[in-house]
């Protein structure tokens, strides 16, 4: 298509048009002009393309596709390369079924826990949530399919998402909330950006102006679409106006509305044509990257969501090596869903398989078994549960599957705490007096109380939302086949009331507010010293790993420079394993309140027994500099940095120190309703306080000293002239050195 010639030719009617939906999943095509229609689709962790014509029924009426584990079992993989891979079928499937947009990957936050749709989010940390999601959409747009990041921004709750205010300082936004979208636009250049329900701070992100035209396509350079989520756009005109290209779902509605506004010269001739040049370059995009692919590798692509699966599942606890069991073992499988999986969260990401592995049947293939159910949907069903204790006595190990339940873990309500179904407790309570060597397996897609059952388990497995593989997955793991190589993206804390949003989430109707600021997760827990039941980036293995001779590229650094990171790891255990590198940075001390540390680059490494490899990660300005308010962008304030290598952020190896001098002072400036004590604290203007001090013959052994330390230098200029020695022209040299008018 010749774009600038087709918006020559195209009607102001026909450019209106453009910005809404033709129907629920398809844009807008203009025949006359050989403008398409185009198919989008939902999909974080596979292809559902609904057949449905009905709400009621689009969930359930799908085409079947290789459902893979969900967006938080993917991080805890940590690798990038796997992720990517796994994109590259999603498209695989996309363009088998003719789906030109993939509306993935979801890249918010978990500032709680209870975030009801946690499951489709990838971290609570939001570096490796922009990494992650970043191999997503390279993964996915490699295959010539365009991937829709989501929600933008600040949409971390269910409860009141399409009415509620996210109130959030500028700092916390640029550093938790946009800086994965940031990441993924700028490493990944995603073809569409979807924008959220919510308001940021008053204002509906459908036609927020600052984050959309501001941040996202101006300073970030952002030169594909923005749509709006499913019915997000509440005022039709603004959203015009402020960058919101398309409108989902259609058929447009409110076109009449758009034409009075553009009429009156409300809306012109060039914010029509800046919409309508992205929606149609995005067309093209598909049109030129569409395949004929007239099959799908079902096999193949279940072997990929295998191997995700696997390497997502993070072993929580292994007592006495419990894990793993010996082959040919017998064995209780107890739990509902070890017969019927729970593999997949529930809303707008709920799949219809392609394939679905049972894991029952998958253990049977290592063990001679024994099944109870455990338990039902009734939550009370004593007679299950009494009946698994029986079958588990005697066995050389019984394996419980529990985990939360779709009516527990959904998009379009939040969690209300961290616990499992009372009944899967109670059956790991009633198989634990009869086995000594319980085994559970937990799935569910985000942190759970597994304080509620630890002391009755030898072990425990998180398999997450582990999609249609999970079930050979968990068998590969428990049995030895696959050494589990998976780490927590997210804290599990010891109690829901422990997390900083606690009081504030999920807010009331009209507003929720971020109080926490940039203590979100790990950043709170570990700045707090707060215990917590398993750490931001734990996991155990079937081998051991030991770091050693850390070595960084430089001890000193500025604007500008690169640090090497170099740490040698080796395999001391008897079998082969992977291993995930953390890196975290420190700063030492700073002017404004920082984490304790935070992640700022990860590798994951292979071994084989005895096996050393070293490892080499790069941090850039980046990774030292926070949001300057002041200066309205990332900066870096001169001082010491702590460089730590772990394997979690409660577990660092290692640790080093550089100095960065940065070309800018970062500090805020200080104003007279700042206190005496700031400004003597504050080397840049030794000078001024001392002078200040001498003319009020004030020392710090006075009397008065501890009184005055604390008034804002206004008020002690008021007090000079009346108060103390300073003559005059002293009186007036203080107030011109500090601004102010007499």
């Amino acid at each position: 298509m010749d774009i600038d010639h087709i918006i020559r030719k195209l009607t102001v009617e026909e450019k209106i048009s453009l910005l809404a939906g033709a129907s629920f999943w398809t844009t807008q095509a203009i025949e006359r002009l050989g403008i398409p229609s185009v198919t989008l689709t939902d999909g974080p962790h596979g292809l559902r393309l609904s057949t449905g014509s009905d709400v009621g029924d689009m969930l359930s009426n799908t085409k079947p596709a290789t459902a893979f584990p969900n967006e938080a079992a993917m991080a805890a993989t940590w690798n990038e390369q796997l992720v990517c891979e796994l994109g590259a079928v999603i498209a695989e499937e996309c363009q088998h079924y003719g789906v030109g947009i993939l509306l993935g990957p979801g890249m918010n936050g978990k500032r709680s826990p209870l975030g009801g749709r946690n499951f489709e989010y990838f971290s609570e940390d939001p570096y490796l949530t922009g990494k992650m999601g970043t191999a997503f959409v390279q993964g996915v747009q490699s295959g010539g399919v365009g991937t829709s990041v989501k929600h933008f921004v600040a949409n971390e709750q269910e409860m009141n998402r399409m009415v509620v205010s996210s109130e959030v300082d500028e700092r916390t936004l640029r550093e938790m909330y946009l800086l994965p979208f940031e990441m993924a636009v700028e490493e990944a250049k995603p073809w569409t950006v979807m924008c959220a329900y919510n308001k940021v701070n008053g204002t509906h992100m459908a036609n927020n102006d600052k984050y959309l035209n501001g941040v996202l396509k101006q300073e970030w350079g952002f030169d594909g679409l923005v749509m709006s989520d499913w019915g997000a756009v509440v005022d039709k005109v603004p959203s015009v106006q402020y960058g919101l290209d398309l409108e989902m779902p259609g058929p447009g509605l409110r076109s009449e509305e758009v034409m009075e506004a553009y009429l009156s010269g409300k809306v012109t001739d060039a914010q029509l044509d800046d919409h309508v040049r992205r929606v149609l370059t995005v067309v093209q995009k598909v049109l030129d990257n569409k395949r004929n692919v007239p099959s799908i590798d079902a096999t193949r692509h279940h072997a990929v969501a295998r191997k995700v699966a696997e390497e997502a599942i993070v072993l929580l606890k292994n007592r006495d090596a419990m894990l793993p069991i010996t082959k040919h073992a017998k064995v209780a499988v107890l739990g509902k869903f070890a017969e019927e999986p729970r593999f997949q969260g529930g809303g707008s990401s709920h799949m219809n398989p392609a394939k679905l592995d049972i894991p029952l049947q998958e253990i049977s293939k290592y063990a001679q078994v024994t099944y109870g159910a455990g338990y039902d949907e009734t939550d009370d069903n004593e007679a299950l549960i009494k009946e698994a204790g029986k079958l588990a006595a005697g066995q050389d190990a019984a394996i419980v599957f529990v985990g939360t339940t779709e009516k527990i873990e959904s998009e379009g309500y939040d969690r209300t705490d961290l616990n499992i179904p009372r009944s899967h407790t109670r059956l790991i309570e009633e198989v634990s007096k009869v086995n000594p060597n319980v085994i559970v397996v937990v799935n569910s897609g985000s942190a759970t109380n597994i304080g509620a059952y630890d002391s009755q388990a030898k072990a425990i497995v998180q398999a997450w939302l582990p999609g249609q593989a999970g079930g050979s997955a968990i068998a590969n793991v428990l049995f030895g086949e696959v050494n589990p190589s998976g780490k927590l993206t997210e804290t599990f804390p010891i109690a829901v009331e422990h997390n900083p949003s606690y009081l504030t989430f999920p807010g009331n109707i009209n507003r929720v507010n971020y109080s926490e600021g940039i203590f979100v997760g790990y950043r709170y827990y570990d700045t707090k010293k707060l215990e917590v039941k398993y750490p931001f980036g734990y996991g155990l293995s079937y081998t051991e790993f030991e770091y050693s001779n850390l070595r960084l590229s430089n001890g000193s650094l500025k604007n500008g420079d690169v640090l090497k990171v170099t740490v040698d790891v080796k395999n001391v255990g008897g079998r082969a394993g992977k291993e995930v590198v953390q890196v975290y940075v420190n700063d030492v001390k700073s002017s404004v309140k920082k984490a304790d540390k935070e992640l700022k680059g990860f590798a994951k490494v292979e071994l084989a027994p005895d096996e050393t490899q070293s490892v080499q990660i790069e941090l850039n300005e980046r990774a030292f500099s926070h949001w300057v308010e002041h200066f309205g962008k990332f900066a870096v304030e001169t001082g010491e940095f702590h460089i730590l290598v772990g394997s979690s952020s409660r577990d660092i190896r290692l640790a080093e120190t550089i100095e960065f001098t940065a070309s800018e002072d970062t500090r805020e400036p200080l104003t007279v309703l700042h206190s005496l004590h700031e400004w003597m604290i504050d080397d840049r203007h030794t000078d001024k306080v001392q002078y200040v001090m001498d003319q009020m013959n004030l020392t710090e052994e006075s009397p008065m000293f501890p009184i005055f330390l604390g008034m804002p230098i206004r008020t002690l200029i008021a007090f000079l002239p009346r108060r103390f020695a300073a003559e005059q022209d002293a009186v007036d040299r203080i107030c011109t050195m500090f601004g102010v008018n007499q």
